[in-house]
């Protein structure tokens, strides 16, 4: 009979399950070799997909220190789903690049895996070259004796090849010529090498940061080098921005995700005591453990396990970073959030769709007199536009609307509209980009014109441009500030928002208020994450954490400040054509041509 490597797996769980022998397992073990050694299509199968080899072969330590056979986890599983995925597409063309990024909790396995996946390779593949980089010198120690030498040891000897062990941390298999190493993350680590699989362990602590290692291995990675950089998040680093960056496969995999994180109630009061707990108290955790439950579909023993958990930590909010619920919260700077994080994090988890995404495209004639600059102004739809709708505007007899803009000024690399529902503070549409101050003068013109003639309150701290501009374009809605003329003592009125040391911390008093009682009001994910980053400096300050933005904070609190504004009359407006009849006003797509006369 021709048993294929997941009929050898499952034998082998089997008879794990019965008896729980490691002394059988290692018998059982030796049999398996024989039929990988004498077994062609066999040896295909594990050169192909290695982690089989793990499953069939490899043993490990688990946490309570007893040796048994390494059979994959969910988490792993699932990992490996991904990996192999990528693989395939690079084959076919799909993808240029093999690069993963793991955002993790503790303890998940990754670490575990990866090495005993490069160790696989090793010894099956010619020429492959890994290589693993851990955040500290101790932990590169402890991955290469504990995860990577000790179950090379315990493999059946007709697998493996002649080696070499030398103190370099190395495995090196001279007739292959394969091998895998470790190192500690240093400024000037890897040069002069050539890797095919890199491991990056950790790689949120490492000390340097990411950047200088990825320049220090310079032209080391193979062209299809396969990368996986792996960690629990450490703030706001090198690892966040290329979580951000789009350019890599991002792999999120919460904590409830590996199964053993349950416990069971040690009685039957406890349980019902906690249960009590949950329904009624409604301080954070449980708020969260509600949130799990009823969002998540948890069970009681793995709230009960997170419970435990949270009340094991002197610091509670590190259960934010260790056992993250949300890629967002894994991030987070523990403490340094201006925004209520929490109510952040669960808006995220069920925003609305985008409606539509696009821009405008239009006439324009600078020849013509003011106001008739731009005409025949049309939605284009995009997928990759810089203009996201998430409500269309209703007929201006029931809805008014006022958008707040930031310009890409000092400090700041887009141009921002947020459009609000003037009467209710929910956020329509926002605008996002980085363009020319013109264009952006004119879409944000659109952009008024779509939403009713909305109220534009366009900050004009770093340029008064887009105000002036707007005004010569004939845009009859503009945000109007006073100010005082120390010469002539008289107030003067002019154009735009301006920050100020005083109006700064009204502007985000006020939506720090919005966010924590009505964050509901907040449909778009790019604003949400952009406030986790809020933070308050050292000197208390609120700004944005080195390396990222406040311009669509900036620009909410303006649209929110700036809607007390517009006006609202008191009665529905009667509209009549010449001849005294009325008009019925009907809802329709706005966003459908829409011409200007």
């Amino acid at each position: 009979m021709r048993y294929t490597a997941d009929n050898l797996i499952e034998i082998r769980k089997e008879k794990w399950n019965e008896n729980h022998d490691i002394e059988y397992d290692k018998r059982l073990r030796d049999a398996i070799s024989d039929k990988i050694i004498t077994d062609v299509e066999l040896r295909k199968e594990i050169i192909k997909y290695p982690e089989k080899l793990i499953e069939m072969v490899f043993v490990v330590v688990d946490k309570e220190q007893r040796t048994m056979p390494f059979i994959l986890n969910d988490v792993q599983k699932e990992f490996m789903d991904i990996l192999n995925k990528a693989i395939e597409d690079y084959s076919k063309g799909l993808i240029s690049d093999i690069s993963l990024l793991v955002l993790k909790g503790r303890q998940q396995g990754f670490t575990t895996l990866v090495t005993a996946y490069q160790e696989a390779c090793s010894i099956t593949k010619r020429n492959f070259q890994g290589f693993t980089l851990a955040d500290k010198a101790d932990n590169s120690e402890t991955i290469f004796q504990n995860k990577a030498k000790f179950p090379f040891n315990q493999l059946p000897e007709l697998l493996k090849p002649t080696e070499k062990f030398n103190n370099k941390r190395q495995l090196l298999f001279d007739k292959l010529n394969s091998s895998w190493s470790v190192d500690t993350a240093t400024a000037n680590v890897g040069r002069s090498r050539t890797v095919n699989f890199f491991h990056g362990s950790e790689c949120a602590f490492w000390k340097d940061g990411i950047a200088p290692i990825q320049a220090a291995l310079g032209e080391a990675f193979t062209k299809n080098c396969i990368k996986i950089y792996e960690s629990t998040a450490n703030g706001f680093n090198d690892f966040r921005t290329m979580w951000e960056s789009g350019a890599h496969i991002n792999c999120f995999f919460e904590w409830w995700k590996t199964k053993e994180y349950n416990i069971k109630f040690p009685n039957k009061e406890i349980k019902e005591e906690f249960i009590n707990a949950l329904n009624t108290k409604k301080t954070w955790i449980y708020e969260r453990l509600k949130w799990l439950k009823d969002v998540k579909q948890l069970s009681l023993e793995q709230l009960y396990w997170y419970y435990k958990k949270y009340q094991g930590y002197i610091d509670k909010d590190l259960i934010k970073q260790e056992y993250p619920c949300t890629p967002d919260e894994a991030f987070l700077m523990s403490g340094a959030c201006v925004f209520d994080s929490e109510l952040i994090i669960r808006r995220i988890s069920c925003l609305p769709r985008i409606l539509k995404k696009g821009y405008f495209i239009y006439d324009y004639n600078d020849e013509v007199p003011r106001g008739k600059k731009i005409t025949n102004i049309k939605w284009k739809n995009d997928p990759n536009g810089f203009i996201s709708l998430y409500e269309l505007p209703t007929k201006p007899s029931i809805t008014k609307y006022c958008v707040g803009g930031d310009t890409a000024g000092e400090g700041s690399d887009y141009f921002i509209g947020q459009v609000l529902d003037a009467k209710t503070g929910k956020q329509v549409a926002t605008l996002r980009h980085q363009m020319d101050e013109d264009l952006y003068t004119r879409q944000m013109y659109c952009l008024g014109k779509y939403y009713n003639d909305a109220l534009l309150a366009i900050e004009s701290n770093y340029s008064s441009f887009p105000n002036k501009e707007l005004d010569r374009l004939g845009y009859k809605n503009l945000f109007v500030r006073e100010r005082e003329d120390t010469y002539t003592n008289t107030t003067q009125k002019s154009f735009g928002f301006k920050t100020t040391s005083i109006t700064r911390p009204v502007i985000i008093s006020e939506l720090v208020k919005i966010v924590r009682e009505h964050t509901d009001l907040i449909n778009d994910k790019d604003t949400l994450e952009e406030m986790l980053t809020f933070v308050r400096n050292e000197k208390g300050r609120p700004e944005a954490q080195q390396g990222a933005h406040d311009d669509l904070v900036m620009a909410l609190a303006i649209a929110y400040y700036s809607k007390e504004q517009v006006i609202f009359y008191q009665e529905p407006i009667n509209i009549k054509n010449d001849f005294g009849f009325k008009i019925e006003e009907t809802h329709y797509d706005w966003g459908g041509d829409l011409t200007i006369i």
